[in-house]
């Protein structure tokens, strides 16, 4: 007699024992599959994901004002924007300049001051150094007879947009924005306005640099594929020698071979194509040249390796039904390619989107790209909320960009072979 499909699984003859062990076994192999795991999720935590979230952070934090000017900032927190301050708050600005001078802490409080609203450096430390002097009680007349810039209604409006330790106005500065006085979002003044044409630039030059990498890498690619092992092996290795040169070397190359009296003009001088040296050097010919040339290999690889692995029965199959070689490559083959393609493509533009060192070295003014001045922010100006800005600026329009391409493509589509 068979027993019921409800009889419970110990009174079916299967030792309680047995399941015990089973079940530590399963534990045991989930424990270790996780501490194999960990070592990889830790150095994601380290290496990405908390210096992305520091650099978030660093972007909306504003400290600077609220640290070094606490009065201040509280004060200036209930002030209306209507009108000029009122003595309370010229006494509490003009106390903290003097003690902001002793401790040494002027400098920082007036660049800051200055990112917001031109000229404030100079007004906070030729202000600060004369008001050391002043006994008096009458601290509103005395600074608007220092200097008439204390009664513009702009200098008390840099003092309120930095009133709150968390404020955009990085983010608004990196899309040449900011806060007028009244506390309404404007534009920068047009001297100021760099950094949107700088994305653009960097979103123009990082797609032709694409461009080029399909144009040149598409074909390379298919040729590899179609040879036999022993010379596509060989031409591999070339296409892979870039990989163990160093970016400082390759890059430097190309600044011989583009120069006004390099081995490019002086080749087509030579032969009498030009009647003078093409100006190819510090400029974006030069930028998409160089970077073309180094992001090629990641064009090529994923390309290839999807090429290697499409039976030539496919083409011989639309030969025999009586399509044209061309007909034959657009309608069978090439899709077949797509995902490989597609995954060079989008390998290529954000690596580009990105590029420091080759626009530096060989983008001169007009050919650098807006990584250029996260660096200058983070290095020489250490701007550091800005830098972050225009770097979480960035990620946003990557990611925006990523996803158009994963509704028009399809990020699932994309293989590596």
């Amino acid at each position: 007699m068979s027993m019921s499909a409800d009889t419970p699984a110990d009174e079916q003859g299967i030792d309680p024992q047995l399941k015990a062990r089973l079940r530590k076994a399963e534990r045991f192999l989930k424990i270790r599959a996780l501490l194999l795991v960990v070592p990889l999720m830790l150095f994601v935590l380290f290496t990405f994901v908390m210096p992305l979230a520091e650099m978030l952070y660093r972007s909306v934090h504003n400290p600077v004002l609220v640290e070094a000017m606490p009065e201040v900032a509280r004060l200036m927190q209930e002030w209306d924007s209507q009108e000029l301050p009122g003595e309370e708050i010229y006494a509490a600005v003009g106390k903290a300049l003097v003690e902001a001078r002793k401790e040494k802490t002027i400098g920082r409080i007036a660049n800051r001051l200055n990112s917001e609203y031109s000229g404030m450096r100079s007004l906070l430390t030729g202000s600060a150094r004369k008001l050391q002097r002043y006994k008096g009680d009458d601290y509103k007349n005395f600074m608007l007879q220092l200097d008439p810039d204390w009664g513009e209604a702009e200098t008390w409006g840099a003092f309120k947009v930095l009133s709150s330790e968390y404020t955009l106005t990085h983010y608004l500065a990196a899309f040449d924005m900011q806060y007028d006085s009244k506390g309404k979002i404007v534009p920068q003044p047009e001297e100021r306005q760099i950094y949107v044409d700088m994305l653009l630039k960097t979103l123009k030059l990082s797609l032709l640099v694409t461009v080029f990498c399909v144009l040149l890498g598409y074909p390379l690619a298919y040729y590899l594929s179609i040879l036999p092992p022993s010379k596509s092996n060989l031409l591999m290795i070339l296409v892979l020698l870039p990989f163990w040169t160093s970016l400082l070397v390759r890059t430097s190359s190309w600044i011989v071979m583009l120069q006004g009296q390099g081995v490019v003009n002086s080749v087509l001088l030579g032969l009498g194509v030009i009647g003078e040296p093409l100006d190819m050097m510090y400029n974006q010919i030069g930028t998409v040249v160089a970077m073309t040339h180094i992001l090629l290999p990641f064009m090529i690889l994923p390309t290839y390796s999807v090429m290697k692995s499409i039976s030539p029965v496919y083409m011989r199959a639309a030969r025999s039904l009586g399509a044209t070689p061309a007909h034959a490559f657009m309608r069978v083959y090439f899709p077949q390619t797509v995902p490989g393609l597609s995954a060079g493509a989008i390998l290529v533009f954000i690596l580009s989107i990105g590029y420091y060192i080759t626009p530096a070295l060989v983008g001169g003014r007009t050919g650098q790209m807006i990584s250029n001045l996260i660096a200058y922010h983070m290095q020489t100006s250490l701007n550091w909320g800005l830098g972050a800005a225009l770097a979480g600026s960035l990620l946003v329009v990557v990611l925006v960009l990523y996803w158009i391409y994963n509704r028009l493509v399809g990020a699932s589509q994309m293989k590596l072979g």
